[in-house]
C-alpha cells in the first residue's frame, strides 16, 4: 500500500467502524478497482433514506449488479444498505451482455460431427 492508501485507511478507520471485510477490499484503492454491488434484499417498507440510498447507487430491482469504483463515498452508501446487499470486489467492471453470457447455462451437450445434409 502507498502513503495515500494509509492516509485513506487510517481517516475511514477514524471516522467510523467500518467491518473488517469492508476495509479489506479499501486497501486495494490504488489499483483501478470496483465494487459489484448486488441487490439482495428489497427496500420495500424501509425508510425513505435507505431507498434513495439505493437509487443514488443505482439499484432498483432485486438481484440486479453495478459496478462503482472503490472510493469512500460508495463504502459510505454500501454500509447504510448492507443488510440488503452483497458486495465483493472486482478488478474489472463488466457491462451488462458480459453479465448475460456468464448467466446463460451450459447446453449439457457437445456436437462431435454433424451429418451430411439429407443423409437421413
Amino acid at each position: 500500500p502507498t502513503p495515500t492508501t494509509h492516509r485513506l485507511l487510517y481517516a475511514l478507520h477514524a471516522s467510523l467502524e467500518y467491518p473488517l471485510q469492508l476495509l479489506s477490499l479499501i486497501v486495494h484503492f490504488d489499483n483501478m478497482t470496483y465494487f459489484r454491488i448486488t441487490l439482495i434484499r428489497s427496500a420495500i417498507g424501509l425508510p425513505a433514506k435507505s431507498t434513495n440510498v439505493l437509487k443514488a447507487l443505482g439499484l432498483r430491482k432485486r438481484m440486479a449488479t453495478v459496478y462503482h469504483p472503490v472510493s469512500l463515498s460508495v463504502a459510505g452508501q454500501i454500509m447504510k444498505v448492507k443488510e440488503l446487499v452483497a458486495v465483493s470486489e472486482v478488478d474489472k467492471a463488466l457491462t451488462k451482455e458480459e453479465i448475460n453470457r456468464e448467466r446463460v447455462p451450459d447446453k449439457g451437450y457437445y456436437v462431435e460431427k454433424r451429418a451430411a445434409h439429407g443423409a437421413i
